[in-house]
C-alpha cells in the first residue's frame, strides 16, 4: 500500500475515534520526529515532552484537523514549530546554539526534500494551469521548453514584447498564487 493511502486511512480512523490509528501513527512516526526534535534540543526529556504533547493534541483535535500536505509533512512541521517554540521561550540551555548549523543539518532529510519538491511541483502545476491560454502557453515554451524569446514569437507569430509581457504576467500570477511558500520558491521560479 503506498504512503499517502495509508497516511489517509490512519487519518479516517483517527478522525472516526480510533484510539489504535493513533497508536499506529505514534509507532509509524515516533523515531523520526524524536530524531528531529533531539537533532536540534539534545534534550531528551524535552523532545519526550513535545512528542507527548503532538500526539495528545492530534487526539484530541482528530475531528478539526486539516492536513493538506502529507502526514508525515504535517507532524514533521508540527515537531519543528514546538521546537522552535521550546527554544524561544528559554527553556533551552545556551550551549543548545553552539554548533547549531551542524544540527540543523541534520533535521532535514532526502525524504521531507522530495516530499516538500513534489508539493512544490504540484502547486506550480495548479498556478500554472489557472493562467489565461495564451499566458500559459508562452510560460509553458519558456519556463518547461526553454524557448528563448525570439523562438516563442515566431512559433506564436506574435512581437518578441508580447512574450515578455505575458512571462512577467505569468510570473506574477504564479508567485501571488505561492504566497505561502518561502523565499526559495520566488528563487526557482526566477530561474
Amino acid at each position: 500500500m503506498d504512503h499517502t493511502m495509508t497516511d489517509k486511512v490512519l487519518l479516517d480512523r483517527l478522525s472516526g475515534g480510533d484510539e489504535g490509528a493513533l497508536n499506529d501513527i505514534y509507532l509509524l512516526y515516533w523515531e523520526g520526529l524524536f530524531l528531529s526534535a533531539f537533532n536540534v534540543l539534545k534534550d531528551k526529556a524535552a523532545c519526550e515532552d513535545i512528542l507527548q504533547d503532538l500526539f495528545l493534541q492530534l487526539w484530541q483535535k482528530r475531528n478539526q484537523i486539516q492536513i493538506n500536505s502529507s502526514l508525515s509533512a504535517y507532524l514533521y512541521t508540527a515537531v519543528r514549530y514546538n521546537v522552535f517554540r521550546h527554544i524561544r521561550t528559554g527553556k533551552v540551555r545556551n550551549e543548545l546554539f553552539m554548533h547549531i548549523d551542524e544540527r540543523v543539518e541534520g533535521l532535514v532529510t532526502e525524504q521531507m526534500v522530495a516530499a516538500e519538491e513534489r508539493e512544490l511541483n504540484q502547486k506550480v502545476a495548479q498556478a500554472v494551469a489557472a493562467l489565461p491560454e495564451k499566458c500559459r502557453e508562452v510560460y509553458i515554451l519558456s519556463r518547461e521548453e526553454e524557448l528563448s524569446h525570439k523562438e516563442i514569437a515566431s512559433k506564436l507569430n506574435i512581437s518578441t514584447k508580447t512574450v515578455e509581457n505575458q512571462i512577467t504576467i505569468a510570473l506574477k500570477r504564479v508567485r501571488s498564487s505561492l504566497n505561502t511558500l518561502s523565499i526559495v520558491v520566488l528563487l526557482f521560479l526566477s530561474l
